[in-house]
């Protein structure tokens, strides 16, 4: 499972025109899935997420994390954090999973960050045409992957 976590000053998430989600200070999360991925993986990283201290504190020093500051999040279904670019200039998403694996594991991942941020997240729709806006505040972008965790 890989995330790319980005700090932000404000994130929204809209599907035909409609917006489904939108926060103020928080964190977009955008989550890819493999096959091998498994409740393990969600809650190592769920609990790095939210662990993270990469908001400020009074002096100005990355020092706090997103349950210190009770802040929000997005949570994004993203394959193409898979891609394999190796080969010519057509990624390949050969290890992302199938829908019928990824769409129960994303939405195990929700409900934990939601259990552990205590309060509900913003999503997006899993395989819908997303348009997601964000204000990276910093920037601070981190990229973790469960098989990178020693």
């Amino acid at each position: 499972m890989r995330a790319v976590i980005q700090r932000v000053s404000k994130a929204s998430v809209t599907v035909d025109g409609k917006q489904l989600c939108a926060i103020e200070q928080g964190v977009l999360i955008l989550v890819g899935i493999e096959n091998e991925d498994t409740q393990d993986d969600i809650d190592w990283l769920t609990n790095k997420i939210v662990n993270l201290r990469i908001f400020n504190d009074d002096e100005g020093v990355m020092n706090m994390s997103l349950l210190a500051t009770k802040g929000d999040a997005i949570v994004v279904s993203q394959f193409t954090l898979h891609a394999s670019t190796k080969k010519g200039n057509r990624p390949s998403y050969i290890k992302a999973a199938r829908p019928e694996v990824a769409i129960p594991l994303y939405e195990a991942f929700i409900a934990t960050m939601e259990s552990k941020m205590d309060k509900k997240v913003g999503t997006g729709i899993f395989g819908a045409d997303m348009k997601v806006e964000l204000l990276n505040d910093g920037p601070v972008t981190i990229l973790i992957d469960t098989k990178d965790k020693t």
